[in-house]
Formats: C-alpha cells, structure tokens, sequence
C-alpha cells in the first residue's frame, strides 16, 4: 500500500484537460498587467475587487463579467501572455495534455484581427510543448448567442490557420440557443477536416445533447449533465464511446449542481459513461484541475482507482493519436499501481 494521501494522488497523476477556456484563465492579476500595458480603462481600481467582481449566481453574470474582462486583450502578445499563464499553471497540476477553447468572435466583435488572436495563442501552445512538455489541441467556439452567419464568418477567417486548430465547438448562454441553429457551420467545419465538440446538456435540456449528436455529430460533448434525464440518450451515449467533459466547480458556481454531494459524476462513472474532470473557467470559478477533482472527491467518496479511471478517460477522450493515447493511459496504470 502507498502511503500517497488522495489528495496527493491527485495532484500527481498524470492527467489531461479537455474543456478550459483560455479567456477564463484570466486572473485579476494579469487583467491588470495587461490592462495597464495597454492604457485601457478597466472599473475596478484593484485586484480584490475584481475578484469580488467574480461573485456571481448563474451563467449569464458570468458571461458579463467575462466579456467585460476579454476587452483588455488587444496585442498578439497579450493572448501570448494568457495562454503560457494557464500552461505554467497546467505544469504544476501535472496536465501533460490540454484541448483549450478559444472564443474567437469575443475579440473580432470589438475589432482584434483574428490573426492575432489565434498567433498569440498558437506560439505560446507551440513553446508549452518545447519548454513545458505539454502537448495540446486548440478548440474554435463559436457563441451560440450570435447567429450562424458571423459563425459562418469566423470559421471562413479561421480556415486559413486549420492547421493549428484541432476542432470546432459551442460556447455562450445555452437556453434558447439550440444546437440545430449552427448545422451549416458545423457541417462546413467537418468538409474542412476539423472535429467538434459542443456545450450541451448544462444549463439546456437532454434534447440539446441529443441535438448535438444528430444534427452537429459532435465528436464529444462539453458538460453533459442533464443528459441524464433521458435513460435512452445515457444508452446511445455509451454505445457509440463519446465523452463528457464535466465541470465540477463550473457547476457548482453557476448553480447547476447545488452542492458537491449532489454532482452527477459518481453517477456518470457508475453508469459506464467516460467522464472527465475539467475546470472550465478556473479563474472565475475558484479552482484549476486539481481543486476540481479534490472537491469532487472529498464529497463524492471517490476512491484512488475511480480518480485514475478518470485520469485514464481523459487521454482516452482526447484527440490524440491512438498511439498516444495508449502511452499516456499506460503512464496513468503505472502511477495507479505504484501509489494504490
């Protein structure tokens, strides 16, 4: 038996991250490094009080507060910035593989050419493999509170770099924005060779998901929870090996989940489902990769062999080669077997 405490189990087995928006990886700090780089006027006048800022009770104050603090991001080296903070971060959490979103249309709606956008963050991901040793997947959302047509624009500004984008997915408020209203995009993202994934099932309903498969043919689904509500779409989901990519303290924090003890995760486990444990929108929601699966497990009773079947789902989830997938699952058994 190891003498290893769960909590240090977590925070060292290897593990990928697969639902992380890079703009909510932006810590208060930073906001006003870059703000002050940059000369532009942000309404608070210190680091507490953006973080009293981040108190908010559902998705779309979140979303608020969230666009409010994207606005100071302007220069290529600033998406630079951002994205080698989260992969600094991701090191010390022992993720050796990330697949971060990026929400092109918050920074081109306010006139930022996409080029600059997608070079900032691509050169940093592309030093996070050199100087880091993670590799990693770079996700295009597209807002689904936007209409198809500027999706439809975006994906045209975006085709120019596929070769740095891995997939194409869904992000902003759910309700009322059902998948079935970005068919075309999505169809046009997959003529173009590029996967998908898609935000369904979190604050929308277990038609959403279900949407999200018939119509779009995501590739996996980004929360997924309220697809429990449909015994027949747990089935289907199951059957055909897609993911979720879960959010604990997303969850929780935009009241989805009311507390850990009623999160769905065990549950997802328990069922044959491959969750995973991601962290969404850290900065905001209180906690990187880590802290989501301690919470979890700290209220769930989840033991050291279902934290490593997560770790393992996570490489199995991704989209790395198959070959990879088998070494980093491989590494995830062979830290299980020494530290059970």
């Amino acid at each position: 038996m190891s003498d290893l405490s769960i909590h240090d189990f977590i925070r060292q087995i290897p593990k990928a991250e697969l639902h992380l928006h890079i703009e909510g990886t932006f810590e208060p700090e930073l906001m006003f490094e870059i703000a002050r780089r940059n000369k532009v006027a942000i309404p608070y006048s210190s680091v507490e009080e953006v973080r009293k800022a981040y108190q908010f009770g559902n998705l779309q104050d979140f979303l608020d507060i969230y666009y409010a603090g994207a606005a100071v991001l302007q220069e290529e080296q600033d998406f630079y910035d951002l994205t080698m903070a989260y992969l600094r971060k991701a090191k010390e959490e022992n993720i050796v593989h990330t697949e971060i979103f990026f929400d092109p249309q918050t920074h081109t709606e306010r006139g930022i050419a996409f080029k600059t956008v997608i070079t900032g963050i691509h050169k940093a991901l592309l030093d996070g493999e050199n100087k880091l040793g993670i590799t990693s997947g770079l996700i295009l959302c597209f807002l689904r509170h936007l209409s198809e047509e500027s999706a439809l624009k975006t994906l045209e500004q975006a085709l120019p770099y596929k070769d740095w984008i891995t997939a194409v997915g869904l992000d902003s408020s759910e309700v009322g924005n059902p998948p079935s209203k970005f068919q075309k995009v999505f169809e046009k993202a997959a003529e173009n060779g590029l996967l998908s994934v898609a935000h369904a099932g979190e604050e929308g309903n277990a038609e959403y998901v279900k949407e999200a498969l018939d119509v779009l043919k995501i590739d996996r689904i980004d929360h997924g929870n309220r697809s429990l509500e449909d015994p027949n779409l747990v089935k289907e989901i199951i059957e055909r090996g897609l993911a979720l990519t879960v959010c604990p303290l997303s969850n929780l924090k935009l009241q989805v989940v009311k507390s850990p003890d009623l999160h769905p995760l065990k549950k997802m486990l328990e069922l044959g489902m491959m969750a995973t444990v991601n962290s969404d929108d850290p900065a905001y929601f209180g906690g990187y990769l880590n802290a989501n699966f301690i919470v979890m497990t700290d209220a769930l009773g989840l033991s050291k062999e279902e934290i490593a079947r997560l770790a393992k789902n996570s490489f199995a989830a991704s989209f790395l080669s198959e070959e990879e997938k088998q070494k980093k699952i491989a590494e995830v058994e062979t830290f299980y077997n020494k530290n059970n």
